[in-house]
């Protein structure tokens, strides 16, 4: 390469002023943060688009495709809609401003979305009818099946349900984050001319969202259309003159000046409680809504036009994750079987085993279950002094976190680190690490300015006088329901 030619390449990559949205070479060599995610999600919905793929496993990729874009807007989209706001002008390593971010995402999304919808409308759901699952609509439901459903509202869901109308006196109600609730504009029966009010229901996530049909084995019918089908018994003596289903996002983000927080414990429950009152960064609603209630619901929630998404098919696609749960194995991936490596079949203890030897685990491939064993044969074995561990997330019903209390009943020195800004895993943590606390386990929250991020286990034992430490290192979680689908390394 000649001088003139890295002249030039030198002068064409110098750092310059850039004004926002200004692309230098620089940026154009760098992917966008966000628009890079929107094309791993669209890799997640080419495996529901797969026509090889079961037909229930195309349903959890849906599901899983809607379940990663409202972690996306409760996240990556609020954080960039408080710097559009914000009077400094940050500008993205790539060169675009909050703004113009924005206004890629909304146009990058919007033909995904109607990709899912149209998937699952005009292929998933008509095949699984094919095989005896379906979704039916209220309005095709026999007369029998109709009075059955209706009986079934009247004992089960009107009881739940509060509409909350707006008026001078009654302001718009808060909407909770994820919620699936249905508008609905009423008149007074004598009173046509004046304008319709607004009133909201919240379809109650304590129900079912899809209601089988008695006599009808596998066959559905979604929770908002009964409520809406049985308007009138929540607004005797009005006309109900429209009714359709909406649902809002809103920002998620814990904030945490950790210099500032006396108690990082305190301040993540205060923050968790903060956050279901997070600012509006999303709202769905179905085509069917007329475009007057569209805009009363965007004002009265402050949402711009393009935060507004129309939804061709049934809003929350990831309930229909229910679906999944059906014995239908031939319509699911073949069950796969774990191995566990010979040397851990024996009888022999696992701390003889590891003397010799160190062991690699390939998950999900190798079973997750000689983890669970290492943390309990340490909480019981009478030779173990202490066990020290990190907990980024864990399972619900968590056996390490029960092999961890044991251990400290038992007399051994147990030490956890439990990271408290695991994202949407922070409630769980602090439930977890409290129940630790009483047990005796010395639980420390975390570390300053960081995330702690490491999947390490140390055991201290003491073995014919001397003293031997046993570890475990893993890129995964201890968690063992996750660990037979994410693909992880463990040591």
């Amino acid at each position: 390469m000649s001088t003139k030619e890295v002249g030039l390449i030198s002068e064409e990559v110098r750092p310059i002023d850039m004004q926002p949205g200004t692309l230098s070479l620089q940026g154009k060599l760098l992917f966008n943060r966000e628009l890079s995610w929107i094309e791993f999600n669209r890799r997640v919905l080419e495996e529901a688009l797969d026509p090889r793929r079961p037909l229930l496993e195309r349903v959890k990729f849906l599901s899983i495709f809607s379940t990663n874009l409202d972690e996306f807007f409760m996240i990556r989209v609020s954080a960039l809609k408080e710097q559009a706001e914000s009077e400094n002008h940050i500008v993205s390593p790539d060169g675009m401003t909050p703004a113009e971010q924005l206004q890629a995402i909304a146009r990058n999304l919007k033909p995904l979305i109607d990709k899912q919808m149209s998937c699952l409308r005009e292929k998933i759901l008509p095949e699984l009818e094919r095989v005896g699952i379906k979704v039916v609509p209220y309005m095709q439901l026999s007369k029998d099946s109709k009075h059955e459903v209706d009986e079934y509202f009247q004992h089960n869901i009107f009881p739940v349900l509060t509409p909350l109308a707006v008026d001078p006196s009654h302001p718009f109600p808060y909407i909770s984050n994820l919620s699936l609730n249905l508008a609905v504009f009423v008149v007074a029966p004598d009173d046509d001319d004046s304008p319709p009010r607004f009133a909201r229901i919240k379809v109650p996530p304590v129900v079912p969202r899809l209601l089988p049909v008695k006599d009808y084995p596998n066959h559905f019918v979604l929770l908002e259309q009964v409520i809406a089908a049985n308007l009138h018994a929540l607004f005797p003596e009005m006309n109900v003159i429209a009714c359709h289903p909406f649902r809002m996002t809103r920002d998620a983000e814990i904030e945490i000046e950790e210099d500032e927080a006396g108690d990082l414990l305190k301040t993540v429950e205060q923050q968790l409680r903060q956050r279901r009152f997070g600012s509006c960064v999303r709202l769905e609603v179905d085509t069917t809504m007329p475009q007057t209630m569209v805009n009363y619901l965007r004002q009265a929630l402050d949402l711009e036009e393009t935060d507004v998404f129309t939804i061709d098919g049934p809003l929350s696609v990831s309930d229909l994750m229910a679906l999944y749960k059906l014995d239908f194995p031939m319509l699911k991936d073949r069950s796969f079987t774990p191995s566990i490596p010979t040397l851990l079949t024996t009888e022999e203890s696992i701390f003889d085993v590891l003397k010799r030897q160190d062991i690699m685990l390939h998950h999900p491939y190798d079973s997750f279950a000689p983890v669970v064993d290492f943390i309990r044969t340490a909480a019981n074995d009478p030779k173990v002094l202490a066990i020290k561990q990190t907990l980024y997330r864990t399972s619900g019903d968590s056996p390490i976190v029960s092999a961890l209390i044991e251990a400290s009943e038992r007399g051994k020195q147990v030490a956890a680190i439990v990271e408290l800004k695991a994202r949407f895993d922070e409630e769980n943590n602090i439930v977890w690490a409290k129940k630790m606390e009483r047990s005796g386990v010395h639980v420390v929250y975390g570390l300053l300015g960081v995330k702690t991020h490491s999947k390490v286990a140390l055991v201290v034992r003491q073995e014919e006088g001397v003293i031997r430490r046993y570890v475990h290192l893993g890129t995964g979680n201890y968690n063992p329901t996750t660990a037979k689908i994410y693909t992880d390394i463990g040591l």
